[in-house]
């Protein structure tokens, strides 16, 4: 009789592990699950959300990335998941919900064959040459557009705020954007660069109408002049930019000094006050209007600025002093007795102090070739004005998009059933299981014209079936033919003026395909509890999807 053996126990006995087939079921589950929540945010018709963050503050939006950053999930898949809507927001700003939407379609399209014992590696294999002649599609179909014409730009733009919350008043949002990232791009021969979120400030102060905005042609910031009696207007200013403290240097270390004697203590204060001189000497002999620190300014720099007619700024942002110095061609200085003439900048046209609302701000305006802006926002509360900026982020990197890649693919979900039925044809050449995985990419891009018309309240099956044949016998002919989410009909969007950029939905497809590979090769879950007690990884509950989610 052999002897029986005890199990060897490897993992601490409070640490949860699970494998093989329930794990990536699991996953698919979490993925499904976290889809759903966003689901109806998808095309005009999309519905709103309500979500309390942890600070007590409420975020009313149905953009996907704003919504899933706000929630916190227990289950590791459905953290991943939450990553792709970031990871599109940061690449090009727009279809944070379709990623979503579509990895968990691509998903559940695996489900069956995880179910019937299919290795993930089949599955990942079809998946993978479904997205290269996906992305083969789009190059193939995709429209060029002229980068010089502002009304073709403007409606690119236009489509793509169509869904949001700022489309009644689209053609000022289309012109804000469109004017921001303009504003900002640098030609440079062959290279260009747009960057927006460096060089393009949004300035959100609550009060007056949402047609009220307006993009600054320079920079404007939340600071006053440092004393009551400095000029609050100066036409064609020559400005200084500094980044050290305009007062006495404080030791870095503690020291003391022994004072036997009035004279020694007042020959201390004229030190201090000789070197305060010293430094306003060495800015005021470049005869400069606005003089802009981002430290502190003492009251003795003060006054010597006053009486030499210097208005003077303290403790600015560094973004504010890197944009103010692109738009007036200053240098910022570190060692005021190092300034220059070519430091000074000097294409700031106007420079303005104003009150809005209760607060003061520091317009520099009239710049020539400013290459940086500030948006300024208005609207009713908070709620509207962080809605607002959110779009127009969106709308901004739109229009970035078209500027770096001008090419368009019809929206609508036309894109994506011209892929699907591309796929479907191509798939009768594909031998073995890789066929029907492959089929699987076909029909889970079916999701998003599905979507679209569900949110709008159609007849799911039936208008589905009017697109699928219509793409089916006009073939590439009839590839711009999508589902209006306004009305719920099919329409061709060329004449809907409905586009979408090409990098957004390529970004879409690998970020969705890719990561859902990802998660099918996944075959173990650990997650176990620190030395503090705390738990370092979620414990998946895979009981239900929705227990894997904590709002």
């Amino acid at each position: 009789m052999s002897q029986q053996q005890l199990p060897v126990m490897v993992l601490q006995t409070n640490t949860k592990r699970e494998s093989g087939r329930k794990a990536q079921l699991g996953n698919i589950a979490a993925g499904k699950a976290v889809a759903d929540i966003v689901r109806t945010c998808l095309g005009p018709r999309a519905m709103l959300k309500m979500v309390l963050d942890a600070m007590g503050s409420i975020v009313l939006t149905n953009d996907g990335n704003a919504i899933l950053r706000e929630i916190d999930v227990n289950h590791p898949a459905a953290k991943s998941m939450i990553e792709l809507s970031r990871a599109q927001d940061e690449n090009v700003g727009d279809g944070t919900t379709s990623v979503i939407i579509l990895a968990g379609e691509v998903l559940a399209m695996a489900e069956s064959w995880i179910e019937k014992g299919t290795h993930p590696r089949l599955i990942i294999g079809g998946y993978t040459k479904a997205l290269q002649d996906s992305l083969d599609v789009i190059d193939r179909l995709a429209v060029k557009v002229d980068t010089n014409n502002r009304e073709e730009l403007l409606k690119i733009v236009n489509s793509s705020i169509g869904t949001k919350f700022i489309s009644r008043w689209g053609d000022i949002m289309t012109n804000l954007a469109l004017d921001a990232v303009l504003a900002v791009t640098i030609q440079d021969g062959d290279r260009k660069e747009i960057d927006i979120k460096r060089y393009a400030k949004v300035e959100k102060i609550p009060g007056g109408e949402i047609t009220d905005c307006r993009v600054v042609s320079g920079v404007m910031f939340n600071k006053d002049v440092t004393h009551a009696q400095m000029r609050r207007r100066i036409e064609n200013p020559r400005i200084i930019l500094l980044d050290c403290p305009l007062e006495y240097k404080k030791a870095e270390s503690k020291f003391s000094i022994e004072v036997t004697s009035e004279e020694h203590w007042t020959q201390v204060l004229k030190t201090e006050e000789a070197y305060v001189e010293n430094l306003c000497k060495s800015i005021l002999a470049l005869k400069p209007d606005v003089v802009i620190t981002e430290k502190g300014v003492s009251d003795l720099a003060q006054h010597y600025f006053l009486k030499n007619n210097v208005t003077a700024l303290r403790r600015t942002r560094k973004t504010d002093s890197n944009r103010l110095a692109r738009c007036c061609g200053a240098t910022i200085v570190n060692r005021p007795d190092e300034l220059k003439e070519s430091d000074v900048g000097t294409r700031c046209g106007l420079f303005e102090v104003r009150k809005i609302g209760d607060e003061f701000f520091s317009f520099f305006e009239e710049c020539k070739e400013p290459k940086a802006c500030t948006i300024l926002l208005r609207g009713a509360n908070k709620d509207v004005l962080n809605e607002t900026e959110r779009n127009l982020h969106d709308a901004m990197g739109v229009a970035r998009n078209v500027l770096l890649d001008p090419r368009l693919v019809p929206g609508g979900g036309a894109i994506e059933m011209a892929i699907s039925q591309a796929l479907m044809t191509k798939a009768n050449s594909i031998e073995g299981v890789q066929q029907w995985t492959y089929r699987g990419i076909a029909n889970a891009l079916e999701v998003i014209p599905r979507t679209l018309a569900e949110n709008c309240g159609a007849k799911v099956i039936r208008i589905l079936t009017e697109l699928r044949a219509k793409h089916s016998t006009e073939g590439d002919k009839g590839f711009s033919w999508g589902i209006d989410g306004e009305k719920g009909t099919l329409a061709d969007m060329k004449e809907l003026g409905v586009w979408e950029t090409v990098s957004v939905k390529t970004q879409t497809l690998k970020t969705a395909i890719e990561a859902s590979c990802l998660l099918l090769r996944v075959d173990d879950i650990i997650s176990g509890l620190s030395k503090k007690g705390q738990q370092t990884g979620g414990a998946p509950q895979m009981e239900a999807p929705e227990g894997a989610m904590e709002e």
